[in-house]
């Protein structure tokens, strides 16, 4: 994503390239590959946050060791994923920007100052809850090689994966951070138990990155918008997809989890909007994990933060800048956008991931993509 020198990165475990120890990793059908069309918009080229010129996603999974929890020694079941929004320097070049907090218990660092200024100015990190301290420093490290002297405060939002990884281990590490930044590409996302994913579960089954777009046709204005989750919320009896109380038929004799998930969900545009039009997407997004069967309970941490690339805001520029934005009555269709491509993100993260085993044995299932196809003929949603 940068020209620069790159820093010297530490030695990544062997095992960081998606190799799985025994754990699948393959990526699954995605939701459409099964037939499941969610909404009426249609879906951009990769049907991912990718679709959004410019933008870049990169991911390093962790996984190595199995059987009993050693802390410090694994097992190890987690990530990094970094969301660049401009293929040149961020920094240099920022973009308007906003966030939301749908429920409060999470992290997401910077959401003051960005919503402060309107403005995003870094790569954005997603990893576990206790790696937020390796986030920062790894986007710090970055930043001050990219322009020494200068560093803006670094965004990283997380969710917890301690059920199937050695979380107080801290496996993340600075140089981790500062590789998904750099690998980060347009293109293709891998999802399912990938990067921040990788430890990750949503309504009783194993989920992580999910992503997905919506282009509006000419009339709408020919703009895209693009979504990626971390998707780590919801019980089972709650699932819903595309309308179907899937939850329902997959019944399950496990007890409800001990403490409930969270989700975090970037939303890309390149629609012409300001920072108060990007918050009210970020309000819509929570519309699309509801249509997912979630509500966000009080003890998930559920956080979206939006961005345009439509126009970059020179750092050193002149006094007054001239901005165009789109009408707030031709605001609609990105509303839209925004509810069906977190909905289907959501999805397609648990359609994506197959079954992990982590720590001290615990498996968690993947959905199991033949019984979803069945159910979603005999409610007619596919053919």
């Amino acid at each position: 994503m940068n020209t620069r020198p790159k820093i010297r990165r530490w030695a990544i475990s062997l095992l960081s390239l998606a190799l799985c120890a025994g754990t699948a990793c393959a990526q699954r059908p995605r939701a459409r590959d099964l037939g499941i069309r969610i909404g009426t918009l249609a879906p951009g080229p990769r049907n991912a946050i990718t679709d959004v010129s410019g933008v870049g996603v990169g991911h390093v999974t962790l996984i190595s060791g199995e059987g009993e929890l050693v802390v410090g020694k694994g097992p190890v079941r987690t990530g990094v994923t970094a969301v660049v929004p401009r293929p040149d320097d961020v920094y240099l070049n920022q973009v308007f920007a906003a966030a939301e907090a749908l429920n409060g218990n999470g992290e997401m660092t910077g959401m003051e100052w960005i919503n402060e200024r309107g403005l995003l100015e870094v790569p954005v990190i997603i990893t576990n809850t206790l790696s937020v301290g390796e986030g920062y420093s790894g986007v710090v490290a970055y930043m001050l090689q990219q322009n020494p002297g200068r560093v803006p405060l670094p965004v990283v939002a997380e969710c917890y994966d301690g059920g199937l990884n050695d979380i107080a281990g801290r496996h993340v590490k600075e140089a981790h951070v500062i590789q998904s930044i750099e690998s980060a590409a347009a293109g293709r996302v891998a999802e399912g138990s990938v990067g921040a994913g990788t430890g990750m579960r949503a309504y009783g089954f194993k989920a992580g990155i999910g992503t997905a777009s919506r282009e509006l046709n000419k009339a709408q204005g020919g703009y895209t918008l693009g979504v990626l989750v971390v998707a780590n919320c919801g019980r089972r009896p709650n699932l819903v997809i595309d309308g179907v109380p899937v939850g329902r038929h997959l019944p399950t004799k496990a007890s409800p989890p001990a403490r409930d998930g969270s989700i975090v969900i970037i939303i890309a545009t390149d629609a012409p909007l300001i920072p108060i039009q990007l918050r009210r997407l970020c309000k819509r997004s929570a519309l699309g994990v509801g249509r997912t069967g979630t509500f966000s309970r009080t003890s998930s941490g559920d956080l979206a933060l939006a961005f345009s690339t439509a126009r970059r805001i020179p750092r050193d520029a002149a006094t007054v800048d001239t901005v165009h934005t789109l009408r707030d009555h031709r605001l609609n269709p990105l509303l839209q956008a925004t509810v069906e491509a977190t909905e289907e993100a959501i999805v397609n993260a648990l359609c994506a991931a197959d079954t992990m085993t982590g720590r001290d044995g615990r498996k968690m299932p993947g959905l199991p993509l033949d019984r979803l196809v069945d159910i979603m003929k005999q409610h007619n949603r596919i053919e």
